[in-house]
């Protein structure tokens, strides 16, 4: 929203709706195969996919009709039901297991990740805390340790799940919306180094962690292995070429590329629409991160700026990665 004359940012609406509907094609495109020869239904993951379309549309139009304002009041009560929500998920038998990992909750049917809402209601939390300890925000015992705390608590709930970059992003999200709302840049440094000193410390504790980044680093070495997804992935991308196969003509979606619908969707987009649909989805996302950061530099408050720059430091980092 264009804060000052409450009239919506048309170009932000269109990025939202484009990326949506790239989402939602491809999402069908490479999740095909893979939901006949699983579910015997061709349509199972876009149907997915298209029911949290709706609720996102939903919440888009909710939230585009409520004043930012009124929402620093459900700051507290929100993080309480993300962070009772995030020890749910830690609760034996509650979560669904995948991959080794819990972070997914089911009711009815309807499943979602706690750590997804988390993510909303930790910025939520943190432009109205921001905001309030402006006059001491330099000070560490009064202006970063209690944030921090909460940050911790946060970071060590995810972490547990595993999800350590999900947990590294909430940390970061922290970190962009400290500098921004006027934070001691040297806390901030010394925080930095220490986030990130504890970050590979913890990639070097877990062997699976830390064969993801060997393999990051030179997948061929171990090509059949901890290499394979990203080699097929960069396989994907490099014979997409400029103009790639064509909508729904990937190769690699024939049970050859993992995950193909969900972490390595990218691969297939470059794929069928080649370098310049890649490109073209990685500036519709700068698009939007600008519009983040105008509409964030455009607020009347200390609240709507920490709001609107850290819901798109969130996205901004994501695309990052």
């Amino acid at each position: 929203m264009n804060i000052k004359t409450h009239q919506g940012d048309h170009i932000l609406l269109f990025v939202v709706i484009a990326l949506m509907g790239i989402g939602l094609i491809m999402v069908y495109s490479a999740s095909s195969l893979n939901s006949i020869a699983i579910m015997a239904d061709g349509l199972y993951y876009f149907k997915r996919q298209l029911i949290w379309v709706c609720v996102g549309l939903l919440g888009m139009l909710a939230f585009s009709v409520i004043p930012y304002t009124k929402l620093e009041k459900a700051t507290v009560p929100m993080l309480a039901i993300s962070i009772i929500l995030l020890i749910l998920v830690l609760v034996p038998g509650v979560a669904r297991d995948i991959g080794g990992a819990k972070r997914w909750l089911r009711f009815g049917g309807f499943g979602f990740q706690p750590s997804e809402f988390a993510k909303m209601c930790f910025v939520l939390y943190m432009a109205h805390s921001i905001s309030l300890r402006q006059e001491k925000i330099k000070s560490f015992t009064q202006g970063m340790l209690p944030d921090l705390l909460v940050t911790g608590v946060i970071f060590l709930l995810i972490y547990k799940e595993p999800n350590l970059s999900t947990a590294t992003l909430i940390m970061g999200t922290y970190l962009t919306m400290y500098f921004l709302g006027n934070g001691s840049v040297k806390n901030l440094a010394w925080l930095s180094a220490g986030a990130v000193g504890m970050v590979f410390a913890l990639i070097f504790r877990a062997g699976y962690r830390m064969r993801r980044l060997l393999a990051f680093i030179n997948p061929w070495e171990n090509a059949q292995g901890s290499g394979y997804h990203i080699i097929q992935s960069l396989v994907a991308i490099g014979s997409g070429g400029l103009f790639g196969f064509g909508l729904g003509q990937s190769r690699q979606k024939f049970f050859i590329l993992p995950e193909r619908h969900t972490d390595f969707i990218f691969a297939i987009i470059c794929e069928e629409l080649g370098l310049i649909g890649g490109i073209f989805v990685l500036l519709l996302f700068l698009v939007l991160i600008w519009r983040g950061l105008y509409i964030a530099t455009r607020a009347p408050d200390m609240f709507g700026f920490l709001l609107a720059s850290g819901l798109t430091a969130v996205i901004g980092l994501q695309v990052m990665v």
